[in-house]
Order: structure tokens, then sequence, then C-alpha cells
């Protein structure tokens, strides 16, 4: 069981939680999580709410590959009123934030979010660490290479496994040196990684354990389940829920997803076998 603590409170994670994704861009690669309308975000986040999601993840910044990239005062002007907005109507919620700038990470912290969801693993805002430190949140800390505009470039690995673990233990060790206590690891599946990378993590994924900390899983409708399927993103939902499932029974504690009733069902049914 890990304990997180979200501003004084509590988040146990005694089972493997569900995440929810809500996108205010107007370029997510999934159609179904763009939400840059109050009332519909507000909709969007009560219908996960009332399915079981845990936590809600709002982002304003596309990071699929080859993203325009935007600028922190940018991102400010998409997500600091919606963070509020949720705040206001769901003070129970547990908000997080999905940004690589510190600018963004202090004032929707100071606006209602509780958890620093950064795709770079501090590697792009040399001030993420230490301000995530001073806020006295949760950090997600994920496996990248280069940005999302090129780290395509990237995508070469001796050993994917090993290197993504070498990575955690020195993000780990930056992380607690910055003042950081509550650290979530993900491998980040499609970013930098081919889609033999991702798979190999995936059947892996037990050795991240060894990190002893709250592994989330990120691959919701990704295009290492379309394109192996040959279908697309819209169609995606059943590969979507089969790999959740793996991950889940290799060892992951967090599922990020669109369709949160879909994995909320796996977690009950993966936890079925697991009590046996």
């Amino acid at each position: 069981m890990y304990t997180l603590n979200c501003k004084g409170r509590i988040l146990e994670i005694n089972r493997p939680l569900v995440m929810g994704i809500i996108n205010i861009t107007p370029d997510s690669f999934f159609t179904g999580s763009r939400q840059q309308q109050v009332d519909g975000m507000l909709r969007q986040a009560e219908k996960m709410l009332l399915e079981g999601a845990a936590i809600l993840d709002i982002g304003g910044q596309s990071t699929r590959p080859g993203s325009d990239l935007i600028t922190a005062e940018e991102e400010l002007q998409r997500v600091v009123e919606p963070v509020k907005t949720l705040h206001e109507h769901f003070p129970e919620a547990f908000i997080s934030v999905d940004t690589f700038y510190s600018k963004v990470a202090k004032e929707t912290v100071e606006n209602g979010a509780c958890i620093i969801n950064d795709v770079s693993g501090g590697t792009l805002d040399e001030d993420m660490l230490s301000t995530v430190g001073k806020l006295k949140v949760p950090y997600i800390c994920m496996h990248m290479r280069g940005t999302p505009q090129n780290m395509h470039e990237f995508a070469h690995y001796e050993n994917v496994t090993r290197e993504v673990l070498d990575f955690f233990i020195e993000r780990i060790d930056l992380c607690k040196k910055n003042g950081i206590h509550d650290i979530i690891v993900d491998p980040g599946l499609g970013f930098a990684k081919t889609f033999a990378h991702n798979f190999e993590i995936l059947k892996n994924l037990s050795v991240l354990k060894m990190l002893e900390k709250p592994l989330l899983i990120g691959l919701s409708r990704k295009g290492m389940i379309y394109r192996t399927l040959g279908t697309t993103a819209e169609e995606a939902l059943n590969g979507t829920t089969v790999l959740n499932t793996v991950s889940l029974m290799n060892g992951a504690s967090i599922l990020r997803v669109h369709d949160v009733r879909e994995a909320v069902e796996a977690v009950k049914l993966v936890g079925a076998i697991n009590s046996q």
C-alpha cells in the first residue's frame, strides 16, 4: 500500500486507482478527451468521478508526437480557470495537472490541483523539481527523451527496460534531494519509444516494482494499440482494456485512461483473481 499526501489530504493506494483524462486542448489525439467548454468539462468530470475515477488529470498542452509547443503563459490561460472551477464544483476530487512547466505547476496547485504530472521527469524545466518540492505535492515522474516535438529521434536503446529503470533511480534520488517525498513513476509508453519498446516494457513491467514507488501506466487509445490492430483511436477501447489488464497483472498502481468505467472494471476483475 502507498499513501500520498495531497496538500494535507491522504490518497491511499491500497488497490490500483484510475485516473481520468480531461484535455483542455484543441489538438489532443483522441477527440473524445477534448473539453474546452466549461459545461462539457464539468459533465465529463462528474461522469468520471461517478464511474470510479480517483484522480482527474487536466492537460492544457498536447504531448502527442509532433505536437505544437505552447508557452507556459498560453498553457496557464488554458488550465488555471478549469482547475479552479473543477476544484470548486468537486472539492473532494484529487486533481492532477499534466505540465512540464514549473510556473504552471505552481499556479495550478495554488488554484486547486494537488498532484503534478510531468511527462519530462523534470528535464524540460530546471526549476520543476525544486518548485514541486516547495509545493509539497505528489509528483508523477515520467520517462521521456527529448521533447514531444523530437522524441521520435531518441527511440534507441540497448535494453529499454534497464535504461528506463536507471533513469528512475537517478530521478528519484534527484526528486528526494529537492524535497519531493511522494513520487509516482510512469515509464512513458509512446514517448521516445517504438511500439516494440512499449510492449517490451509492458512485458517486463514488474522489474520497475523494485523502485518501491507507485507505478502509473498511460496507454489509453495510443498508437501502439490501434496501429497494431489496424483500427483508429476511436476504435481502441477494447485493446486499451486488454493492455490495462496486462499492466495490472504486472504491477500497475494507477491507470491513466479516457474511459473510466472500463478501467475500473478491469481493476475489480484483476483484484478478484489476485485475492484467490
